[in-house]
């Protein structure tokens, strides 16, 4: 029989797990219909209904996220999420100006996921890709798959990815393949692939060789994404071994499950 005195707790983690698949749901769905309707409006500018609907239901996923989880977070963790936010736009819209052919845009969001957990990398990223697309609308239609990469990084700390710096890449790889998949229809039937001149010298070389739209943005996703996640992976990989144990000892998902390999469990570091 249960204790009366873990009743409260119970009780108050079924509505904030409620947020969170709520949160989840809606920026599915989000994506869905981005699929499914293929607004290529978007493009021009957030003033449309379908830019309106897109950019709603990534922010308010986002917020449904940061909702659920505002009661686990600690200070450190609330802190770190507008960083990652501001990393990942700031980052990628440099990357992207410069024509790379790998984005950059996540190393917030991993970031976030590997010291704070998956719901909070999830949130990061749909978040910075909403904002972001306040005035760079090809970046909203993405958001979706941002939040993806956020649960699944955060899912790999979870599970050991990020104890041994080579393994961070493997990780990156697996991400960056289903990040790929996920981008692919938005980027080919919403904007005909059309991305930075780095990516878009990728989709004309596998156009050239005889594949349909789908097929060469799906390539070049796989090709890029797979590239940039092995980068952003290895690169939040040695910054969170950089922290000082102090620092990391203030996010209580990295010392709950032993997301870096040594002893974070005190602020002592004994």
């Amino acid at each position: 029989m249960s204790s009366p005195l873990t009743l409260p707790a119970t009780t108050a983690a079924r509505p904030r797990s409620a947020l969170v698949a709520a949160g989840a749901a809606l920026i599915a769905a989000t994506y869905l219909y981005l699929v499914l309707v293929q607004p290529a409006e978007i493009a021009e500018g957030i003033g449309g209904t379908s830019s309106l609907i897109t950019l709603l239901g990534f922010l308010g996923g986002g917020a449904l996220l940061v909702a659920g989880i505002l009661p686990s977070l600690s200070t450190s963790s609330l802190v770190l999420m507008p960083l990652g936010i501001a990393l990942n736009i700031a980052i990628g819209q440099t990357a992207g100006s410069l024509g790379l052919q790998i984005y950059l845009d996540a190393i917030g969001t991993v970031l976030v996921a590997v010291l704070a957990g998956p719901a909070a990398g999830a949130a990061t990223g749909a978040l910075s890709n909403a904002i972001w697309g306040l005035f760079n609308p090809l970046a909203l239609p993405f958001a979706a798959g941002a939040a993806l990469i956020g649960l699944l990084a955060g899912t790999a700390a979870r599970y050991g990815m990020f104890r041994r710096v080579y393994l961070a890449p493997v990780a990156g790889l697996v991400v960056g393949a289903v990040g790929g998949l996920v981008a692919a229809p938005v980027a080919a039937f919403m904007f005909g692939a059309a991305g930075t001149v780095g990516t878009n010298a990728l989709v004309a070389a596998f156009r050239a060789v005889g594949d349909s739209l789908l097929v060469a943005a799906t390539k070049q996703g796989l090709t890029s994404d797979t590239l940039d996640k092995l980068v952003v992976f290895t690169l939040v990989a040695l910054l969170a071994y950089a922290l000082p144990r102090r620092s990391r000892a203030q996010f209580p998902f990295l010392r709950r499950y032993g997301v870096l390999a040594g002893r974070t469990g005190s602020a002592t570091g004994r």
